[in-house]
């Protein structure tokens, strides 16, 4: 079935211009920006398809032009307008974290962190350097590991913030398993670089454990 011939409240366009974005599921949102479909399948069951394959929004958040050739019927223009969207979902968040103090709205923090860094296959550890006001500076990715470990050498951690001023920073790494449980290295680590950073009168705020769907603070469970 033609998206033209859905039920007029059932299209999504005119369904968002009567009800708002918010009244669309995911893969309605995507046939928006798909417009067409190909013979056999529409563009709802094309935004469908691409929700199942790449495990829902926070999966496509991550997803590359090149990973999008697997969907059939998406051309150069279509997986060009998705990685735009896609980027521009990640950079309004940096803005939003940069014009503020951070922790006026922790889950603007937690949701960043989660575009992020929670949708990788492979661990990451990250850094957000701050001003003193606690305002984004920039966020660094760092090191990368294997699905099980990562390597951090608090030497670079401090040369970096150095570089930039930060007066702060929070730590954050993704957890690829999807257990948001901080482990003994993670405690561990997070020590050793207070510690490293207190040298230079740089605080560490917070730590943060992100996977697909939450972003856990070890400030706020006591292990900081």
């Amino acid at each position: 079935m033609l998206l033209k011939d859905l039920p007029l409240d059932a299209r999504p366009r005119e369904k968002l211009l009567a009800r708002g974005p918010g009244a669309l599921s995911d893969a309605e949102l995507l046939a928006l920006l798909l417009r067409t479909g190909l013979p056999g399948k529409n563009a709802l069951q094309m935004g469908q398809e691409l929700i199942s394959t790449f495990g829902g929004v926070a999966g496509l958040l991550h997803t590359g032009a090149d990973a999008l050739k697997k969907i059939k019927g998406l051309g150069p223009a279509k997986r060009a307008e998705i990685v735009a969207v896609l980027e521009l979902a990640r950079r309004a968040l940096a803005s939003q974290l940069q014009e503020k103090t951070i922790f006026r709205d922790p889950r603007a923090i937690r949701d960043y962190l989660q575009l992020q860094l929670g949708s990788r296959d492979h661990e990451i550890f990250a850094v957000l350097f701050l001003d003193s006001a606690h305002r984004l500076i920039v966020l660094e990715e760092l090191f990368r590991g294997t699905l099980t470990q990562t390597s951090v050498y608090p030497r670079e951690v401090v040369v970096r913030a150095l570089a930039l001023n930060a007066a702060n920073v929070v730590l954050a790494h993704n957890h690829p398993s999807g257990t948001a449980q901080a482990s003994r290295a993670d405690e561990a680590i997070t020590q050793t670089l207070k510690a490293a950073l207190g040298l230079i009168d740089v605080r560490v705020l917070d730590h943060f454990i992100v996977t697909a769907t939450q972003a856990v603070s070890m400030a706020e469970l006591g292990l900081m």
